[in-house]
């Protein structure tokens, strides 16, 4: 059975999915073994508290890939954020003496990471649905990203 597709609240509905990658600080492949089925776990765990679903993942010798479903009032930055420092303390408190040698000190991650938007539909079937609307009196045509410059003032 597949799960539902949409995230329901009181007023809301909606589908927002984010690929998120981060890596290890320096690139050090120090994921593998116990310790990358110990990423996995906690990364899951820190999913579940935050009610976030985990769609996908990867676990690589220095980097995470996972595929998320969220709600709307967590943005990416504040998933990484818990992805990232909940799981650096989770894991070096977890694998001190295998992570100790290599990443001593607060830090497992880089400090970036990558994120981009996921959807069923592309951003060209989007612009053809609104394109496409029935003409209704008192509707404004379309207009796009060049047409906002007619809006701008010139103050």
């Amino acid at each position: 059975m597949e799960k539902q597709r949409y995230r329901k609240g009181a007023h809301t509905t909606l589908d927002l999915k984010y690929h998120c990658v981060w890596k290890t600080k320096y690139g050090y492949p120090v994921l593998r073994g116990e310790v990358s089925l110990g990423a996995k776990r906690i990364v899951h765990e820190i999913a579940k508290e935050k009610g976030l679903t985990i769609i996908s993942g990867n676990v690589r010798a220095n980097h995470i890939h996972v595929l998320i479903s969220a709600p709307s009032y967590y943005s990416p930055s504040k998933i990484m954020q818990y992805l990232k420092g909940k799981s650096s303390y989770r894991l070096q408190r977890d694998y001190r003496r295998i992570l100790g040698k290599t990443h001593w000190g607060r830090h497992l991650w880089s400090r970036g990471y990558f994120c981009s938007t996921v959807g069923s539909v592309t951003e060209e079937q989007i612009k053809a649905y609104i394109e496409n609307q029935d003409d209704e009196p008192d509707t404004v045509k379309v207009w796009d990203a060049k047409d906002s410059d007619a809006f701008e003032s010139d103050d």
